[in-house]
């Protein structure tokens, strides 16, 4: 299990991250969302062993991961850009990591380069961002990790090797158990993914929820009436937006659906449709929400 317990990181002068709480479950594959500088690389970073937490404290399995070995033999971060020695292929890259994992398998780094069809002779720095991300999944997968962690994973890849890319990933957290902590922008990767997901902003965690959770408590309603939208409709309830379209009024509503269902039907409402959000949609409200401004694509 891995734990952030008041977490707290500055750089300088500025707050990357302020008494954060996580909690992820092993086997779980959790998606960090969040706005451009909410400190989502940051917290990546701090989990990695790459930075220390200035307060509280960061574990996986009640263990510190900062300057621990046995911990990090057991994980395995690929950055938004994947970093590869001078004038290394990927089989010299594979002797390298081969040498600092102890679970290493050469077996599958060989059958994964066959499958992904890469020149083993071919010098790393050489290939196109979409071929380098391919290697370090080859080589990040080949370390057999009980943690992977992803920064802006699918990023140049094309949609064929993402799907192959994922269905390996799932495999690996359904067979051994892995756990992946995955921070993205495309959020329909996260969503297609992800059973677990948290939302950071400023520095802080606003949301941690398991993805079906957070779709069932937040609602796009759809609303007509005969003599206008009465002003008190969403009284009591959480309205994250909403926005009149002649007669229709279109709303955001976060709350139990029962409840919002019993409310609204008091005001015998002659268009009432509950629809389907996607996790976009959600993610762009509730930053909406705290503020933040967005685009709004209720189209």
């Amino acid at each position: 299990m891995i734990k952030f317990e008041n977490v707290s990181k500055s750089f300088e002068d500025a707050d990357a991250l302020e008494n954060v709480n996580l909690t992820i479950n092993k086997g779980s594959i959790y998606g960090l969302l969040g706005s451009n500088g909410a400190g989502k690389t940051t917290l990546l970073k701090l989990l990695s062993g790459i930075y220390i937490e200035d307060q509280g404290s960061v574990t996986i399995n009640d263990q510190s991961v900062y300057e621990n070995t046995m911990i990090k033999d057991q994980l395995f971060f690929i950055p938004d850009h994947p970093y590869f020695l001078s004038q290394y292929t990927i089989t010299h890259m594979g002797q390298f990591y081969k040498n600092i994992y102890s679970n290493w398998n050469e077996e599958r780094f060989q059958n994964l380069i066959k499958a992904f069809q890469i020149d083993p002779k071919r010098k790393l720095h050489r290939f196109s961002k979409g071929l380098q991300r391919q290697c370090a999944f080859i080589l990040g997968l080949s370390t057999m990790p009980e943690l992977l962690i992803l920064d802006e994973p699918m990023d140049g890849l094309d949609p064929v090797v993402r799907k192959n890319i994922k269905s390996l990933i799932i495999e690996d957290v359904a067979e051994r158990e892995m756990t992946v902590l995955i921070s993205s922008h495309n959020l329909r990767e996260v969503e297609d993914i992800c059973d677990y997901v948290g939302i950071l902003h400023k520095g802080n965690m606003l949301i941690e929820k398991e993805l079906d959770d957070l779709k069932s408590d937040v609602h796009k309603i759809q609303l007509a009436f005969k003599d206008g939208s009465p002003a008190d409709i969403f009284k009591g309830l959480k309205l994250l937006h909403s926005e009149k379209r002649g007669s229709v009024l279109l709303c955001i509503v976060r709350g139990n659906e029962a409840d919002i269902r019993t409310r609204v039907k008091e005001y015998e409402p002659v268009i009432f449709d509950i629809l389907p959000l996607t996790l976009e949609e959600i993610f762009i409200y509730e930053m909406e929400d705290v503020g933040y401004a967005i685009k709004n694509i209720l189209d």
